[in-house]
């Protein structure tokens, strides 16, 4: 689950928050959405929800004039919907995962608790040894259904050093070579069985996807990629 700690509730604090955060993503070259692997779609959702917070946001500061109920219950659904896409999308816990993030980035988006804070066990020097087994289930509507296990496990659960699983994939295209090919989008789930959205736009495409255990405070003791998979989306 995403650490909703990270995203403000309240209004005052908010409005900081998406400012800052919604410029972040558009700036640089490539741009910092871009860097850290979030989808287009998904940048454009969140600066979206800054574009709508900024006009209401001014009426509910001239208390006297324009602050309303009704502006404010506007401005609480905002923050609803920008803390439901990061939950249904987990792209806060995918900048906390990326390869390319940086301190500059947490600071951002206020990333400084959940999975990178959680107490952990003594961790070991040897990385994980033990691969994923992912069962992919396409469910309608351009998304798929991932179960994560062990060999051995029956059942959908996160290996023992690991804190979450992290997918490398693709949609799309001619199919990669390998997990760390160029081009290839990330994320990680700190659970063992969750939905992956990719959109009704890629109905009909294939998505092609590898997983690994991963540990959010230790990346050196990643596990080894999983073989590809591949699966129609429906």
């Amino acid at each position: 689950m995403s650490d909703g700690s990270r995203i403000p509730r309240r209004i005052e604090e908010f409005n900081s928050y998406i400012a800052n955060t919604s410029a972040y993503l558009r700036a640089g070259t490539p741009t910092n959405a871009e860097r850290l692997g979030i989808l287009t779609d998904e940048c454009a959702q969140w600066v979206a929800f800054s574009t709508e917070w900024v006009p209401l946001y001014v009426r509910y500061s001239d208390k006297k004039n324009s602050r309303t109920t009704a502006i404010k219950d506007q401005l609480m659904l905002i923050i609803n919907e920008c803390t439901e896409l990061d939950r249904s999308c987990r792209l806060l816990d995918r900048i906390a995962a990326s390869p390319n993030v940086t301190i500059t980035d947490m600071e951002t988006f206020n990333i400084k608790k959940g999975v990178l804070q959680k107490t952990t066990r003594t961790v070991p020097v040897t990385p994980i040894s033990e691969p994923v087994v992912a069962g992919i289930q396409p469910i309608g509507g351009g998304s798929v259904s991932i179960k994560c296990h062990t060999a051995t496990g029956r059942r959908p659960s996160i290996f023992g050093e690991a804190n979450c699983v992290q997918y490398s994939y693709q949609v799309g295209g001619a199919p990669p070579v390998a997990a760390d090919a160029a081009g290839l989008s990330r994320g990680i789930s700190t659970k063992a069985s969750f939905i992956l959205p990719l959109g009704p736009e890629n109905s009909a495409k294939y998505l092609y996807i590898f997983f690994q255990w991963y540990n959010t405070k230790h990346p050196e003791l990643a596990g080894p990629w999983s073989l590809m998979q591949t699966i129609l989306i429906l």
